[in-house]
């Protein structure tokens, strides 16, 4: 999926994603898109670990940047996360998070949201629903 028009965007401003630290990749693939966190004193718990909701905001965020680039024009929200943390990451990893859309109607996008380290270890599972208004 080509996210680079999100993305430019993205890079242009203090958005909330450039401050934890959040990077956006476009992929070959029509139906995916990828984003990477290194984790650091923005995104993380006092004990070194990432902060879960660090990765909610990361999968929110990729979910919406997938489906602007979709509906070019629309405003996308997010409606609904649902996550399983199964695995930490802690300072100094590198986590990859892959976005696939799994429902794209005209007014709800569905998101599965695979959060690895680099390990290729399971870090989170994540479902993210967004509302489009065109």
């Amino acid at each position: 999926m080509n996210i680079e028009k999100i993305k430019a965007k993205i890079n242009e401003s203090d958005a909330f994603e450039n401050l934890i630290g959040m990077e956006f990749f476009s992929t070959p693939d029509p139906d995916t898109c990828m984003a990477k966190m290194h984790v650091d004193k923005r995104n993380m718990q006092p004990f070194g670990y990432l902060s879960g909701g660090a990765i909610l905001a990361l999968a929110e965020t990729l979910a919406g940047v997938g489906s602007s680039s979709l509906c070019p024009g629309a405003i996308v929200v997010g409606m609904n996360v649902q996550a399983n943390h199964v695995h930490s990451a802690k300072e100094g990893d590198t986590i990859t998070a892959i976005g696939t859309i799994i429902h794209q109607g005209r007014q709800t996008h569905v998101w599965n949201i695979t959060v690895t380290n680099e390990a290729s270890q399971l870090v989170s599972s994540i479902s993210v629903t967004n509302f489009v208004k065109s």
